[in-house]
């Protein structure tokens, strides 16, 4: 079977190398000179298999009210005359509940849990570089308020079996040293033990490597035009280097699937969420992160890769806008500056802003379409690194006609009526 995969980004590569494992001709078209080069490119580098929430959560709507007045805050709103932009905010709003919130968690909770073991198993097959560190993730609290509101993410951490620690300051300086430094700026903090971090570019140029030797085609510097359709089938990808048959198809497009997929009459209801990031020398390695530090109030993590300090953040809903403004890194480089001064030097940060592809209810679009040759593997938000080997595996299956081992309900776009 001859698939092709649209995009080379983490998701698309993942995706690639499952394909070519279970014996597919694979060929992946990407803009992009190399893959890794957009949302992958620097994002947090966490692989926040404890951490998977979906955005759309009681009690956000007001958060969201209180955040505008923050000097750092977590979500900037531009509001533009976009219909699609309204609509998703809708749809988000509208799952701001306690019963979507359940549902919406659990079908990420599948997904992440399914991506931690597949990533195991990935790296038993092909080992990779990519600064990997499995000592957990600390959402640092700065006020009493935020440590005592935790006891309901603990009690979900506990429904799904997801390890957890809950620390007082002393603790907190325990597993990251570096924080001793500060401590008169935070009162505890919630460690989630199973989470690990690394380089998600590293990984991802890596892994595609790995694929390029087992056989897969890889061609960048390659612009996805449209696709063509008869029947219930895909039948090409029409880019400016000329035309691309196949048996199946997976879109791997992130935040520019919906533009390629409205054209062949499928609504996927993703909306691109710009998040900033900055990448810094560590100069003193005992006074620098261990793995990473989540701050609660501004959102805001800081993850150590191995000689770099990766810190990103922030949600700034303004339509396809990938332009980094002069002062738009300002709220990351505070919180570092803030938590860990003697850690790194932020005058040597290589500022950084990609797009997150985002469902309204936070749990990605994996699996079949109306098409019976088209697959989808998009739309994981903030968590694409996080899922990515669970989903592309998921979605392999499905393409190889595999029953896959995870459970797809809810998974697939028909949760949209699509």
């Amino acid at each position: 079977m001859k698939v092709i995969v649209l995009g080379a980004g983490v998701i698309g590569v993942t995706t690639a190398y499952y394909l070519a494992r279970a014996g597919a001709e694979v060929l992946v078209l990407d803009r992009q000179r190399e893959p890794g080069l957009e949302t992958s490119y620097a994002n947090a580098g966490e692989l926040s298999y404890g951490m998977t929430s979906p955005w759309a959560a009681p009690g956000i709507p007001m958060k969201a009210v209180k955040w505008l007045f923050m000097r750092h805050r977590p979500l900037f709103i531009y509001p533009m005359v976009s219909p699609r932009m309204w609509s998703w905010g809708l749809q988000m709003l509208a799952n701001c509940n306690e019963e979507a919130y359940r549902i919406n968690k659990s079908r990420m909770v599948r997904v992440s849990n399914y991506s931690k073991q597949a990533l195991k198993d990935l790296l038993a097959d092909v080992p990779l570089d990519f600064d990997l560190r499995e000592q957990g993730t600390l959402q640092l609290f700065r006020t009493q308020k935020q440590l005592d509101g935790s006891k309901a993410d603990q009690d979900v951490l506990a429904e799904f079996d997801s390890p957890f620690e809950v620390l007082d300051k002393d603790g907190c300086i325990a597993v990251e040293p570096g924080l001793q430094h500060v401590k008169e700026k935070f009162v505890g903090g919630l460690r989630l033990t199973a989470d690990r971090t690394g380089d998600c570019r590293m990984f991802t140029q890596g892994l595609a490597k790995k694929a390029e030797a087992m056989g897969v085609q890889f061609h960048y510097n390659v612009n996805i035009q449209g696709v063509t359709t008869g029947m219930d089938r895909v039948e090409k990808v029409l880019t400016d280097e000329g035309t691309h048959e196949a048996d199946a198809f997976v879109c791997c497009m992130g935040p520019f699937a919906p533009s390629l997929l409205r054209s062949i009459g499928i609504d996927a209801p993703i909306y691109p969420i710009k998040g900033y990031s900055i990448t810094l020398p560590v100069t003193d390695g005992d006074a620098a992160p261990q793995s990473t530090i989540m701050d609660e109030t501004h959102k805001v993590a800081i993850t150590r890769l191995g000689d770099r300090i990766r810190v990103a953040g922030q949600a700034e809903i303004a339509g396809y806008s990938a332009k980094l403004g002069a002062h738009k890194t300002d709220t990351v480089r505070y919180v570092v500056n803030d938590l860990f001064p003697k850690g790194g030097d932020v005058s040597k940060a290589e500022g950084w802003t990609g797009l997150r592809p985002m469902t309204p209810d936070g749990t990605p679009v994996i699996g079949k379409t109306r098409y019976a040759n088209m697959f989808l593997n998009t739309g994981h938000g903030t968590l694409g690194w996080t899922m990515a080997c669970g989903s592309s595996r998921a979605v392999a299956d499905v393409v190889m006609g595999k029953t896959p081992e995870i459970d797809m309900d809810g998974l697939e776009l028909t949760r949209y009526g699509t």
